[in-house]
């Protein structure tokens, strides 16, 4: 997309023109590589805005208006100088806190915000940016409603975005009439947020807002469904209209709204209008911001479905993006990797807001973690040779254990649905036969593989009932220490120590306790799951009844890992029903029949079907290959680059084949 990269340089150009005219010094010298410290957070601007999002969604007659309050350094101002902004829109500032110590907003008498949860407003304002904190609409001070990622949710916070660039409304109060404007920025706004927060990032760059330059979303919803529902599986029981009403402010006249959210999720599992309006993905290619993913492999709250998709939809569409991805469950990156991350987010909103060239973008695309504090990178990711490779069940010697290869085989394998079973028991007993599950293992392998990005199980079964559902889980089997994702503190401990980051004022600290991680010892590891509800076989708008005795085919889709299976473990696939504690379980408790010949496992490796074949010491098999195509750079790109595709080429720095 030619015209995606010349105005991601442009918009580059732009932003280090605005650099030189603002923050340059007043003698020539070296362009900066790093912002310092070098301004008062004492004396900081502290100030609160209320922007007008043109909706009236509380009915109440007049439109709604959210709060942004902001700390910002007043030497700039002074100096005629104008700042970028790095910016959290939350629902959370007055309900449930944030961070790993729930830090909710304080306020002074004049109700200016004294204590900004988290570190960003310590560390980011002495260095030359400014903080803004929003309230989603129908939270803490805005008004409106929450809409759990509808428009009311992204208008909210893009309203805030549009009026740093100049182009709405703001006002000193909810509901006065006098006027305010952001003239002490040049509009050049990054946003950042972990969870609903990632999410509203997720979705407010989706508008294609133009003034946003940067998002940084950790462990965000790509789309709203699927933080519902697997494919038709039923994830909670709950809906949106239960956690609108455990956000939103006392008093706040929303019913019709959660009326609404109630009526459009039904608990069928079916694709609505609802769930339409809340895909981020489908406009992935109106995204003009550069987007730094960071996610937890073990997230079992927002499940890294959301992140492979989000990336795949992304690097279609040629955007410039990075990624963190850890062993944690939903754990914010300055829990487990403190130093690293505090200063490659410096260094990437520097690049990003400031223009800096400080190399950021010409580093590894993926930082993984391997096992507890040990980080590795790839330079695109997944790695350009990565090709989705089929693997194929067989029954072995023990009923319900088989094998997992390279050929097609053919046979039954049967397992009965049973909601007391959880994918842990199943990689418990892999090697056991157990009446719940299917196993297949590959040999030990002799060689490590690696699997990288998104995988897709096809199943045919056959059900004894009228409903069933499906899991698939990939289970690498050998000891190993692992985080303890399982824990509490999905995979970090806590500790009384703090540590500093940025400067403090007596009603806003920049220390925070220190963390340590959290490990396991394990016999076996899962690396992926996906679910579904086999009455969406044919689609996700509509499930149906099924007819006992029939067989359905359904692809599964797995969630996004990077792994390495290590020389002397086994690769297992488990196809069993009801995940217990993960999904909701079905009406009826069918027995399912698997038709091996037609059931198969698709799975990025890298180094593709050729280090299957090392791997595992089998023959090489006669295959369709699914092969990388040649990159055609754009400028300002690196490794993130776009490719001219066919049906069999996949997308370097896409975790899928699709």
């Amino acid at each position: 997309m030619p015209n995606r990269s010349l105005w991601r340089m442009l918009a580059v150009l732009a932003v280090g023109a605005l650099t030189a005219v603002f923050l340059a010094p007043s003698t020539a010298q070296a362009a900066p590589r790093e912002s310092g410290p070098v301004y008062s957070y004492a004396d900081a601007v502290r100030e609160s805005v209320w922007v007008d999002t043109g909706l009236d969604e509380d009915r109440d007659g007049r439109t709604d208006r959210v709060a942004a309050d902001i700390v910002r350094p007043s030497e700039p101002a002074r100096q005629g100088r104008k700042v970028p902004v790095i910016m959290d829109a939350s629902p959370y500032y007055s309900c449930c806190g944030r961070g790993n110590e729930s830090q909710l907003k304080t306020y002074d008498a004049r109700g200016h915000v004294v204590q900004m949860p988290l570190f960003y407003d310590n560390y980011f304002v002495p260095r030359g940016y400014a903080f803004v904190g929003v309230d989603l609409a129908g939270t803490n001070r805005s008004d409106g409603c929450v809409d759990v990622g509808g428009r009311s949710d992204i208008r909210s916070a893009k309203a805030v975005v549009d009026w740093l660039g100049g182009r709405a409304r703001a006002y000193t109060s909810r509901t006065g009439g006098t006027r305010v404007e952001a003239s002490w920025t040049n509009g050049a706004t990054g946003m950042i947020g972990k969870s609903w927060d990632a999410t509203i990032a997720n979705g407010v760059a989706a508008t294609g807002v133009p003034n946003l330059r940067t998002i940084v979303p950790i462990s965000g919803i790509s789309s709203w469904y699927d933080y519902y529902f697997a494919q038709g599986a039923e994830l909670y029981d709950g809906g949106p209209d239960e956690l609108a009403g455990y956000v939103e402010r006392e008093g706040v006249h929303c019913a019709a709204v959660q009326k609404q959210l109630a009526e459009g999720s039904p608990d069928s599992g079916d694709w609505t209008r609802l769930w339409t309006e809340r895909d981020y993905v489908k406009d992935a290619g109106k995204v003009r911001a550069s987007v730094f993913l960071v996610h937890g492999m073990q997230d079992l709250n927002v499940r890294t479905k959301h992140v492979g998709q989000w990336w795949d939809a992304l690097a279609r569409h040629g955007v410039e993006r990075k990624v963190w991805l850890s062993q944690t469950g939903h754990v914010d990156p300055f829990d487990y990797r403190r130093g690293a991350w505090v200063d490659t987010l410096h260094r990437w909103f520097d690049h990003e807001l400031l223009g800096y060239d400080n190399g950021i973008d010409r580093e590894p695309m993926a930082d993984i973690e391997r096992h507890p504090d040990q980080w590795t990178t790839s330079a695109v990711w997944p790695p350009r040779d990565t090709r989705t490779t089929t693997l194929y069940p067989a029954r072995g010697s023990t009923p319900g254990v088989g094998i997992l290869g390279p050929h097609r085989a053919t046979g039954t394998e049967t397992f009965t649905d049973d909601p007391s079973r959880s994918e842990t028991d199943w990689a418990a007993d892999l090697t056991r036969t157990t009446p719940d599950k299917a196993a297949f293992l590959t040999p030990v392998l002799t060689g490590p593989l690696r699997i990288s990005g998104s995988s897709r199980v096809t199943v045919t079964a056959t059900p004894s009932t009228a409903s069933a559902h499906l899991s698939a889980v990939l289970v690498d089997l050998g000891p190993d220490t692992v985080r303890d994702y399982a824990d509490s503190g999905e995979g970090i401990t806590t500790l009384a120590e703090r540590t500093c980051w940025g400067e403090s004022t007596a009603g806003d600290s920049a220390c925070f306790k220190a963390t340590s991680a959290k490990t396991a010892d394990v016999g076996a590891t899962v690396v992926s799951r996906g679910w579904a509800d086999l009455g969406h076989h044919a689609s996700l708008g509509k499930g149906v009844p099924l007819t006992p005795g029939r067989a359905y085919t359904m692809t599964v889709d797995l969630a996004a890992t990077d792994h390495v299976v290590p020389e002397g473990h086994r690769l297992a696939l488990v196809v069993a029903g009801t995940d217990k504690d993960l999904i909701e379980p079905p009406a009826t408790r069918p027995t399912l029949t698997l038709d091996l010949s037609r059931t198969t496992a698709r799975l990025p490796l890298t180094g593709g079907p050729a280090a299957l074949d090392r791997a595992s010491g089998a023959a090489p098999a006669e295959r369709a290959l699914t092969v990388v195509g040649t990159p055609r750079c754009l400028a300002g790109y690196g490794d993130g680059c776009t490719v001219t595709t066919s049906p069999s080429r996949t997308v370097p720095g896409s975790s899928t084949s699709r």
